[in-house]
């Protein structure tokens, strides 16, 4: 297999290309910023092959002649901007760009070359309010976004499956759940960090982790991410176009602190008191429900790997001993 993947330098893109690689398939990295040089040593040890290629996702153009060359026969697209609401205040058309046109540039420019297999990476905020009121998000949830990457996320599903049909393309989308662990960056094209990779900062630089409440979620180690993606990719027999991917269980943001401690020493941690302001940003005031993947299981081979105690102990053996600082770039939207 030849994977053209967009959003190759980000978070998802670089547990998912690592994961390419380690099964020894050919990864083409689409990206308007290099991989970082941590990034670039890995992935030559690794048995597949990592080529790069430095391309906006908001050229489509420039995207179809950068796949057409690749000799890719399928397509991932991961590109995304996360946005906050910062950004969505500043910058909300640079969001919709990408979000929604450069999933249409990907489709069209996988139609244009000839290549049938594409997946779509989506995201879990598609449900949105939807996930203060049930306790178990299906695919078939209505879909409520409340913020605007919720909202292009899920117009950019919508966009990419009348494509897929008008050019009788064989894609799928994953709804991603929140991630964390290994990979995790912090780039400009990335307002919202999980809860994990500020602690782990709070960590590094001495400071205590101040958390607005427990805060229990179906947290979804990268490696898990990025398996679940390879399992859609590669599914002989999928029943339907739109799955969950996610862990499966829960755990809180409390007890990570807490293995943390144990394992972190100096580390401290505690609830916000009364009036006192919180210093890890949970980016909503509820607790939302946890992801179904019945539909993912049942199509595909995919088994969780990484609960708590397993996710920590390879992001912290990942991260080094010394929870050494991992190499950063500006990040990319593409």
């Amino acid at each position: 297999m030849a994977a053209f993947v967009t959003g190759a330098a980000g978070f998802v893109g670089l547990a998912v290309t690592e994961a390419l690689l380690m099964r020894g398939e050919r990864v083409i990295g689409f990206d308007l910023f290099p991989v970082s040089e941590h990034a670039a040593s890995t992935f030559a040890g690794l048995p597949g092959r990592f080529e790069q290629v430095i391309g906006d996702i908001r050229d489509a153009q420039g995207l179809k002649i950068a796949l057409r060359q690749s000799g890719a026969n399928c397509v991932l697209n991961l590109a995304a901007v996360t946005a906050g609401a910062s950004r969505e205040i500043a910058d909300p058309v640079g969001v919709v760009r990408v979000n929604i046109e450069g999933a249409a540039a990907t489709v069209e420019a996988a139609a244009a070359c000839g290549i049938r297999r594409v997946l779509h990476l989506s995201s879990g905020s598609v449900y949105g309010a939807s996930g203060r009121d049930v306790g178990l998000l299906t695919e078939d949830t209505p879909l409520r976004p409340e913020q605007l990457y919720g909202i292009t996320k899920q117009a950019s599903e919508a966009v990419a499956l009348r494509l897929a049909d008008l050019h009788r393309l064989d894609l799928s989308i994953g709804r991603l759940g929140t991630c964390f662990g290994r990979w995790e960056y912090a780039t400009s094209a990335r307002d919202t960090p999980s809860a994990p990779y500020q602690i782990v900062q709070a960590a590094r630089s001495g400071i205590p982790a101040i958390l607005p409440r427990p805060h229990p979620r179906d947290w979804f180690y990268a490696r898990d991410a990025a398996a679940a993606v390879l399992e859609l990719l590669y599914a002989s027999t999928r029943r339907h176009q739109v799955y969950n991917l996610a862990a499966g269980f829960k755990w809180s943001i409390a007890d990570f602190c807490a293995r943390l401690q144990q394992l972190r020493v100096g580390f401290e941690w505690r609830f916000a008191q009364h009036g006192e302001q919180a210093n890890i940003d949970y980016y909503m005031p509820y607790d939302r429900a946890a992801m179904a993947i019945d539909r993912l299981r049942g199509d595909t081979a995919f088994l969780p790997r990484y609960n708590l105690d397993e996710a920590l102990a390879d992001y912290l053996q990942w991260l080094g001993p010394a929870f050494d600082p991992v190499p950063r770039h500006g990040g990319t939207p593409s």
